[in-house]
């Protein structure tokens, strides 16, 4: 793996290098000369983003340079030869267009095409054949977009495995999602936020099936109008949407060693009116592992003693996602949609044969054997609805938004000890967590472009989130294998915890172009929450006071010649614990480490820094970001010692972080079929919980490296292959380190029916029988390791087919807008960007 990114790393500088040399001789013999123009769609006159531009000798047919159009759909090239040259125009949906007679030389060193219309195809989609490889990603003033849909390494895998490939973010192996090292971020599902993913990430991600996410966008210094909620930033995934006319049924599946699925998909769309419906089921089973864990704990006062534990792991799982959409376009100024979602998890994980040796003074004084079987289960709803308004003046818009979502969540374990002699169980723990999130939403959004040239935008809004988060736990004991449970009297560990919160906020948002290559885009966003909670068994509510937070945010972006792109952004994020970190049951399947999470939580607030480079050479692109991130009143896990030797977890704003970081992402063009993409992500990070007692006082620092590589290589006869690779680094802790791991992935598809169906094999992990995870903690009183252990090797086989014809259609494109909900611990960019493409004879 090292070998890998030692390689991706040399060939990227060697293009940037050789590259440059070539340019700096162009320029030194003079010889310079630029084409550009703007590809506009022919019945709106709107541009069309990410068009697929390539310039080619005027009596030729071989490509010079190519790329995509920016998202004004404006690009040029650079050729360093006086000539006759000719640029065709593609993109999905659209008739090609080929401008010819294009000639450059000394009396023309720059040209400029104007707008190149292209118009829409009256064909069927199953008709039209995209040649060459698109881009996989997009750099845009205030995001970077990762388009999956062109990644078909993906197949039959879920949404844990698309976010794997994008750049910036890292994922491990129980799907846990962080941005350049800071796992507060907010995920967003087509601008909108589920319930589900404000209780757990990793298993919302895993509800989403690869297949369905168009892009994913990458958010680092979100703008005022999105919640302020996203310390390290936002991740906001796209699906899959129709704009056409007709009727379509797709099937897929996909059937492996360690997991299958089975999705249908239709369509109907006939005038004004448009409809959805689809569905997703995926099993995991025979997922199997290890487990180990060793802590020693230090006691001042008398001997060390030292815990050794080991089991075998089981994992079942299942997850479905459903949905129905309707749309209506009133008229050509006034549209509405409306959708509603279900969603359902159901995992179940078993720790076989857990066995526990009590070591003082390395004399075994206990040994224990356990079954563990512990259930994770929810069920989820999403009701949203969307009124949008335009007007005649182009970019003014109205929307209103509403969003109903709830989740209700099941969180239970049976830890089974057994007696003496490991024959028969001597007596079982129950812990039964039943756990709600509900959210109603109303959000008002208004957009109006400024001045005579409509280099100003000016946007605000308001919004409001009321939520609540209920978390009904109880602890019952029995004796023997078949005794009857008995609840425990104990209101610490069974009770009520009932969580109130009102968001209210409201923000402005200016953009302005200026000097022609300059666009600055700033805002402010003020949110006053308020929190009411109270336990059911106990008069006593936890007192948690109001607070308001003011948000400032600043983009800036300058194009550069030959279409380089500098941005800085500074930013200030907020983040609110979500029910994970505030539960207070006792979780304590693994009864030597338990843990419970503190209701009196306040939020975190991070300051972010943020300075980027982007630059396009020869069909190579390259963008250098560094940043700093400080954060204070992080929440940090609080680790302590209680009676028979159990680690107690808690939580509390103890935290001090600081990242400083660089991340570089290089996407080369090798040739019309064959592509390679590849990134390195580092920071330096330093974690200090502020504490004086040298009993709890805990800091740490060191470099967190990671970094992916993916290549893309088109055969003959639609055929495709894909590779990917991954891996991630070993990760700092304040008490400690998480191990690294890595991960890759091959596979191979075929298209066929007139590219109506596709059939393909793919393998991951086919070199390892299982991998190994080592973390560590390390306090004045804790010494503890463990090894996790997976066996993820798979293989599979996928399948899909389409029926139906759907024809592309020719009504105005309407940009949907949806309600967000953004302020929970677990966009929108203006500015001036050109794409370039560096190309012609040296």
């Amino acid at each position: 793996m090292k070998r890998l990114f030692g390689l991706l790393l040399l060939t990227t500088l060697f293009l940037h290098a050789g590259s440059a040399d070539l340019l700096a001789q162009g320029n030194a013999e003079g010889k310079s000369f630029k084409i550009s123009g703007k590809v506009v769609d022919k019945e709106t006159g709107e541009p069309v983003p990410y068009a697929t531009a390539m310039l080619k000798k005027a009596d030729g047919d071989v490509s010079l340079a190519g790329g995509v159009a920016d998202d004004n759909g404006e690009f040029f090239f650079n050729v360093r030869e006086a000539g006759n040259y000719k640029v065709e125009l593609s993109y999905v949906g659209y008739d090609a267009l080929v401008r010819e007679d294009i000639v450059v030389g000394p009396n023309t060193p720059s040209i400029f095409l104007g707008n190149l219309t292209l118009a829409e195809s009256s064909v069927s989609l199953q008709e039209v054949t995209v040649q060459g490889q698109r881009s996989l990603i997009t750099e845009k003033v205030d995001r970077t977009i990762y388009n999956a849909e062109n990644d078909k390494t993906t197949i039959g895998g879920d949404a844990t495995d698309v976010l794997r490939r994008v750049p910036m973010l890292t994922v491990d192996l129980d799907g846990n999602v962080s941005m350049r090292g800071s796992s507060n971020i907010l995920v967003l599902i087509d601008n909108k936020q589920s319930a589900i993913v404000a209780n757990n990430i990793a298993d919302a991600l895993k509800q989403i099936p690869a297949e369905e996410i168009q892009s994913v966008e990458v958010i680092t210094s979100p703008s005022a109008k999105y919640d302020a909620e996203g310390t390290g930033g936002v991740i906001n995934i796209v699906t899959k949407k129709n704009k056409l006319q007709g009727a379509s049924l797709n099937i897929r599946s996909s059937a492996g060693i360690r997991g299958s699925n089975l999705g249908l998909n239709a369509a109907l769309k006939k005038g004004k009116m448009g409809f959805t419906l689809g569905g997703f089921g995926r099993a995991g089973y025979n997922i199997l592992g290890s487990f180990e864990n060793e802590q020693t704990l230090i006691s001042p006062d008398g001997p060390s003693t030292r815990i050794f534990q080991a089991a075998d792991t089981r994992n079942n799982m299942m997850f479905g996602r459903y949905n129905f959409g309707w749309d209506y376009e009133i008229n050509s100024y006034n549209f509405m949609t409306t959708s509603v979602s279900f969603g359902l998890r159901n995992m179940r994980m078993n720790q076989d044969d857990l066995i526990t040796e009590t070591y003082v003074e390395d004399a075994l004084v206990s040994e224990l054997l356990r079954d563990v079987q512990t259930k994770n289960l929810s069920n989820s709803v999403d009701v949203s609805y969307n009124y949008t308004k335009t007007f005649e003046k182009k970019g003014k818009e109205f929307s209103v938004s509403g969003l109903y979502s709830r989740n209700n969540m099941t969180n239970d374990f049976v830890n089974s000890l057994y007696n003496e002699s490991f024959e028969q169980v001597a007596s079982r723990l129950r812990n039964d967590n039943n756990n709600l999130n509900e959210e109603y939403t109303i959000q008002l959004d208004y957009v109006t472009p400024l001045g005579a040239d409509d280099e100003q935008i000016l946007e605000y809004g308001a919004k409001n989130i009321l939520r609540k988060a209920v978390s009904d736990f109880a602890y019952f004991r029995a004796e023997g294998p078949d005794g009857a449970y008995e609840e425990l009297d104990d209101i610490s560990l069974s009770n009520q915890f009932n969580y109130d919160q009102n968001v209210t906020a409201g923000y402005l948002s200016y953009t302005l172009g200026f000097l022609e290559n300059y666009t600055l885009k700033a805002g402010m966003r003020y949110e006053y929450t308020n929190i009411a909670a109270d336990f059911l068994a106990s008069d006593l509510p936890a007192d948690i006071p109001s607070y308001g937070t003011f948000v400032p945010n600043m983009n800036f972006g300058r194009k550069l010649a030959n279409g380089n792109m500098l941005k800085a952004a500074y930013n200030r994020r907020i983040q609110r614990p979500s029910l994970n970190f505030l539960n207070p049951n006792i979780e304590a399947a693994n009864p030597q480490q338990i843990t419970q999470g503190n209701p009196l939580l306040d939020p975190e607030l991070t300051d972010n820094y943020e300075l980027s480079y982007s630059t396009f050479i020869k069909g190579t692109s390259l963008n250098f970001t560094s940043y700093l991130r400080n954060t204070t009143g992080s929440i940090q896990p609080v680790r302590t010692i209680q009676d028979n030797d159990v680690i107690f977890t808690t939580y509390e704003n103890i935290g001090n972080e600081r990242a400083y970081g660089l991340s570089v992402f290089s996407n080369i063009n090798i040739s019309g079929k064959f592509s390679l993409n590849g990134s390195i992500d580092s920071y330096f990070a330093q974690l200090d919980n502020g504490l004086d007692d040298p009993l709890y006082a805990a800091q740490n620092e060191g470099f967190v490296l990671s970094g992916r590589l993916f290549g893309n290589y088109s055969l003959p006869n639609d055929w495709q292959i894909q590779a990917f690779s991954f891996y991630r680094g070993r990760r700092v802790q304040l008490q400690g380190s998480s191990g690294g791991f890595g991960i890759y992935s091959l596979s191979i598809n075929k298209q066929f029916a007139e590219q109506r169906g596709s059939i393909g094999f793919g393998a991951e992990n086919f070199f390892h029988t299982e991998f190994k995870i080592r973390n560590e903690l390390i306090t004045p009183t804790i010494m503890q390791q463990s090894v996790t252990g997976m066996r993820n090797m798979n293989f599979k086989i996928n399948f899909s087919y389409r029926i139906g014809k759907l024809s592309v259609d020719g009504g105005q494109r309407r940009k949907k807008r949806g309600v967000t909900n953004e302020d929970l611990k677990e966009g929108d960019g203006g500015g001036a960007g050109g794409a370039m493409m560096n190309g012609g004879p040296n």
